[in-house]
């Protein structure tokens, strides 16, 4: 039986349960990741099967940040959330958003080609330049 892993935003209008697998946590840096959070984007993905969200003051605000993908954030807090392509039966959840402890794992980074220049990544783990293979 896999474990429920709970979490929400700062302020707690938002809350979430996931009772599924999770992935394990990828670093984006690409750009839009990068201006949205300040560094990277370290999240982890579940099915929407898996997925309760508790949005009783209808505070979960979406951004369409591109044509394929919208990236959810709480409007009274400012925290950033989630990541949903479209079309997909996944839902990217921040990893910093989840109630301790996680027992999530970092597993690697993407779109390293787009990192800031202001810092390194030396945690040892894989380093993709665009999407991972």
């Amino acid at each position: 039986m896999t474990a429920a892993h709970t979490g929400h935003c700062l302020c707690g209008a938002v809350s979430f349960r996931v009772t599924g697998r999770l992935r394990e946590v990828v670093g984006c840096h690409c750009s839009q990741c990068r201006r949205q959070t300040g560094l990277y984007f370290a999240a982890t993905d579940a099915h929407d099967a898996d997925f309760e969200l508790s949005d009783p003051q209808g505070a979960l605000k979406w951004y369409r940040a591109s044509p394929q993908a919208r990236r959810g954030f709480c409007g009274n807090c400012g925290s950033v959330l989630f990541w949903k392509k479209d079309g997909s039966s996944k839902i990217s959840i921040l990893a910093g958003s989840f109630d301790q402890p996680s027992g999530l794992n970092f597993g690697y980074h993407i779109y390293v080609a787009d990192k800031g220049d202001f810092y390194e990544i030396l945690d040892g783990l894989p380093q993709h330049p665009g999407e991972a293979p």
